[in-house]
């Protein structure tokens, strides 16, 4: 399959390395003040952005484009800054990190059914699902930790969405053309559904945040028509977020 073009993807990341390594850490002495919802909130979604990322790896790896597998590791290496953000957030606030989470052991397994389309399929219900979370987070608290660590893991999510949708417009390519439509609907009810998962277990933090539940998978559903028509059209890389 020709994926050509990664290595643009590649330099990116690289860009965001250097960049983040010359910006440094936020300020972690400040503290952080949030409610125990919210707090809550944040142990849970911390669990899920850690993970050594090696079943991805191996699967994009055994695609056979090394740019693309080289982004992939770069890609890998922002989400577990973002776990160690978290982290360090928690930290700030006195609260602890948690050892797992069921929802995340359930998206791993899920992510690791099949090849390297399912799991970018169901990689990204997870990344359209933080686009707006940490939307959320930055814009609904007045602590200036919390806000600046969020608009950070927001803005790497803005880019990892478009980067996922021209990898899996190239896989869709090699379905049939009749079929690509019906699987990006079944996308879109797999996210309905893990919405509905994520309201029920974080509801008392969107409310907290200014989102509550509506809102929230109103919020995601409708940002999903873009990525759905990114991953379908000739040109994915045009797809942005309005962040």
């Amino acid at each position: 399959m020709d994926t050509g073009g990664f290595a643009k993807w590649t330099r990116r990341f690289e860009d965001e390395r250097e960049r983040r390594s010359a910006l440094g850490d936020p300020d972690w002495g400040r503290g952080a003040t949030l409610r125990p919802a919210v707090w809550a909130s944040i142990q849970r979604f911390q669990v899920g952005e850690d993970g050594d990322g090696a079943n991805l790896v191996g699967k994009a790896d055994e695609a056979g484009d090394a740019d693309y597998a080289q982004a992939v590791r770069l890609f890998v290496a922002e989400e577990q800054n973002h776990a160690r953000l978290l982290a360090r957030l928690l930290a700030a606030g006195g609260v602890p990190t948690l050892p797992g989470h069921w929802t995340d052991t359930v998206f791993v397994r899920l992510r690791r059914l099949m090849g390297l389309r399912m799991e970018l399929l169901v990689l990204m219900i997870a990344e359209v699902v933080a686009l707006r979370y940490y939307r959320g987070l930055r814009d609904g608290t007045d602590d200036s930790l919390t806000s600046e660590v969020a608009g950070r893991i927001l803005s790497d999510e803005q880019r990892h969405v478009p980067f996922h949708c021209e990898r899996l417009h190239a896989s869709l390519a090699e379905l049939p053309r009749a079929t690509r439509r019906p699987v990006m609907a079944l996308w879109r009810l797999l996210l309905l559904a893990a919405c509905f998962v994520v309201v029920a277990d974080h509801g008392p933090a969107l409310r907290q945040l200014g989102m509550g539940r509506r809102r929230f998978v109103a919020d995601v559903m409708a940002s999903s028509g873009a990525v759905v028509a990114a991953v379908l059209a000739p040109r994915p890389d045009a797809w942005t977020s309005a962040g």
